[in-house]
This record gives structure tokens, C-alpha cells and sequence, in this order.
């Protein structure tokens, strides 16, 4: 038998917490079922010094896994199935622990009652605002199964169009790390040796040339003080992060990013594709231009471009235009504003959305290539010249001993 801790509401809306002894996970939900309660809240205690402990540690649910259910679920809706009876195959057969038993839960609500939108609302880290009221339209409209299909081709365009951004940050961050690591072993571990070598040869009389002193200079700092070169650099990684965490700092920080060369562009391309395609994919599905507006601001993840779409949303609901605010911001291409009007004008947003999408995820993919090739020379070129510098320094002492006994 396992023990249970749950949350869960009554018939009165009373929340009710505690715990209960179970085979298994549905057996403890059958037995709070007698009981009439609606658990919102299911986790199995780990026995560790009695901290509530979810068993899906170390299963996180990716997008693919997200794409899976969510195609399943929509061919299941077509053929003519009980939503329930989806929802009890797929809490069966997914691979994925927390998904399977976020989709449990969402079943054991909907059998209560609960609306599938509803019940999937109570999950955010699972499905978030845009899955929610992409359902919730289906829902209304009677276009479940449409509105699955769709969303589960956004999911795999937003997919790629991360895999783009890791794929242009990955790079230059592994080169670096890889020179970062280099120069420390070659300051800590191989200069050192050459001081030592040099200092017993000449018996401490003969001066060393500039750029070796300045090498061992900086190497004695390396290993004199490498603890204070760490505690500085994880202070200054934690310090930023807090800054970051404040509006004020997010804002400074994002407004700095979108400015900065080549990288700039890339992070500005990125976000237009994403509120196109998101905004896009919304409006196709019957959801309100407003409503649209807010969710695309929540999920921009750029705080510059989320305060954009802010007052654009407030604009827009004065009576003006898309376009209009989105152009006086100047955060947006004015292609971009320019096809929105278009879009505004002929009645079809959704359409030219998408295409706008489907330009800017083209453009990513072009810049990311643009960037790699562009980054590789400049890495190794700073590699190179650091490490020849070091190489250099070393044997100019030598060279200076070499003339000395000819």
C-alpha cells in the first residue's frame, strides 16, 4: 500500500486536504470519488522523512511528448470517441509519467463535471493559456477535433523555431567554453612550470621579456587567487539573474539584447515569427482578437515586445488598428506592420499572419546558418592568437638565453 496526500474540493466548494492509503494511484481516486470529493491534487509521499515527494522527478514533459497527445487526442475526437474514454486510453498509453497522470487527473475532473478546457486550466505547467483557449474555442465552436489538429502544428513549428535559437547560442557558448578551459589549464598547470624553469636557469638575475612577465603575472593570479576568480563569477551570474528577476532589470536587460549586434536581429526575427504564428493560429481558431492579444504579450518572452503588445492590445481596444500601434512602437519591421494592414484591409489576419510567420521562420533559419558561419572564423581567430600570444611569451626567454650563450 502507498500513501497518498491530496487536494480536492467537495460538493459545497469546500477544499479538503489530506492523506490515504492506496494500492494505486486510480484506487485512490475511486475512493475519494466515494467520498465525493473532486481531487484537483494527487501525489504519492516518498516515505523521505515524510516530505511530499511527486514521483515524476527527473520524467519533465517536453514539447514532443505534448505534440503526441495532442495529435492523438484529436484523431480519436474525429473518429467519433467519448472524450472521457480519449482520455482514459491516452492516461494509459502515454510514455511520459507527468503527462500521464496530469491526464488522469484531467479525466477524473471531467467525469465530475468540469469542462475539458476547465479541467486542463487547473494544469498550467502542463497547458498553458494558448492550449487552454485553443480548446475552449474548440470547444464552443464544436471544432475539437480541427482545433487539436492545428495546435498540434503550432507546437511543431515553435519547436523548430527553438531548436533554431539553442542551435545559434550552443555553438559560440561551446567554443567559448572550450578556450575558457584551455587558457585555465594552460595558466594553472603549464605556466608555472616555465616560471619555474626560467627562474632556476637564470638563478632570478636575468629579467624576463614584458609578455612573459605579464603571462606569469596573470598565471600567479590564476593560482593564487582562483577562489576569488569563482566566488566573483558566480556572484555576478547570481547578482544578474536577480536583476533580471526584477521588471525594471528585465526590461534593461531585454531592451539590451534587442540592440546588440547580430544577436539583436536574430532575438527581433525570432519574436516576430512567434507572435505572427501564435496570434495566427488564435484567430483561425475563433479566439477574440483581445483575448489573442493578451495571451501573445504572455507568452513573448521578450519584455520589450510583451509592454508592445500590451499597449497595443489597450489601443486596439479604443477602435484603432493592429497596425497602427504595432507601427508607432518601432519594435516591429514595417513589413511586417505593412502586411497586418493588408491583412486588416481584406478581412483575412489569420491568413497573413501565417505568412508573415512562415517568412520570419525562414529568416531565422537563414540568420542562424549566417551567424555559425560568421562566429566560427572569429572563435578560432581569438583562439588562436590568446593561445600563439601564450606560446610566444614562453619562448621568448629562450630565444633571449639561446643569443646569450652564442
Amino acid at each position: 500500500m502507498a500513501t497518498f496526500a491530496y487536494v480536492g474540493r467537495t460538493r459545497s466548494g469546500a477544499v479538503k486536504k489530506g492523506e490515504l492509503s492506496a494500492k494505486t494511484r486510480d484506487e485512490a481516486v475511486d475512493q475519494l470519488r466515494k467520498q465525493s470529493v473532486v481531487v484537483t491534487s494527487l501525489a504519492e509521499k516518498s516515505g523521505l522523512g515524510g516530505l511530499n515527494v511527486n514521483l515524476s522527478f527527473g520524467s519533465g514533459l517536453t514539447d514532443k511528448d505534448l505534440v503526441v497527445f495532442t495529435r492523438q487526442f484529436g484523431t480519436m475526437i474525429n473518429a467519433g470517441l467519448p472524450l472521457v474514454q480519449c482520455l482514459e486510453i491516452l492516461s494509459t498509453q502515454s510514455e511520459n509519467k507527468v503527462l500521464r497522470e496530469t491526464i488522469g487527473e484531467v479525466k477524473t475532473q471531467v467525469e465530475a463535471g468540469s469542462t475539458f478546457s476547465d479541467a486542463l486550466r487547473r494544469h498550467p505547467k502542463v497547458f498553458d493559456d494558448l492550449y487552454v483557449n485553443l480548446v475552449h474555442a474548440g470547444e464552443v465552436g464544436g471544432l475539437l477535433d480541427t482545433i487539436l489538429t492545428r495546435l498540434a502544428k503550432y507546437i511543431e513549428k515553435a519547436m523548430k523555431l527553438k531548436g533554431q535559437i539553442k542551435s545559434a547560442m550552443i555553438y559560440p557558448a561551446a567554443i567559448l567554453g572550450v578556450a575558457v578551459v584551455v587558457i585555465a589549464v594552460l595558466m594553472i598547470w603549464v605556466i608555472p612550470i616555465f616560471a619555474k624553469m626560467f627562474s632556476e636557469l637564470s638563478g632570478g638575475k636575468m629579467g624576463l621579456p614584458g609578455p612573459t612577465q605579464l603571462v606569469i603575472d596573470i598565471s600567479n593570479m590564476f593560482t593564487s587567487y582562483w577562489w576569488v576568480m569563482l566566488i566573483g563569477f558566480g556572484a555576478t551570474v547570481f547578482g544578474i539573474k536577480k536583476y533580471y528577476a526584477t521588471a525594471k532589470g528585465r526590461m534593461a536587460i531585454d531592451k539590451l539584447l534587442l540592440k546588440a549586434p547580430v544577436f539583436g536581429d536574430l532575438i527581433r526575427k525570432a519574436s516576430v515569427a512567434k507572435f505572427t504564428r501564435t496570434l495566427g493560429t488564435l484567430l483561425a481558431s475563433g479566439v477574440p482578437l483581445l483575448d489573442g492579444m493578451t495571451i501573445c504579450a504572455k507568452t513573448a518572452g521578450n519584455k520589450v515586445i510583451e509592454e508592445t503588445l500590451i499597449n497595443a492590445r489597450i489601443s486596439i481596444s479604443g477602435g484603432k488598428t493592429i497596425a497602427d500601434p504595432l507601427a508607432a512602437s518601432g519594435v516591429f519591421p514595417k513589413m511586417v506592420t505593412h502586411m497586418i494592414a493588408v491583412g486588416e484591409s481584406t478581412g483575412a489576419l489569420d491568413a497573413m499572419l501565417g505568412k508573415i510567420a512562415d517568412f520570419y521562420e525562414d529568416e531565422v533559419d537563414q540568420a542562424v546558418a549566417s551567424l555559425t558561419s560568421l562566429l566560427e572564423p572569429i572563435m578560432m581567430v581569438f583562439l588562436g592568437i590568446v593561445i600563439g600570444f601564450i606560446v610566444v611569451a614562453m619562448y621568448l626567454p629562450i630565444f633571449k638565453m639561446s643569443e646569450a650563450i652564442g
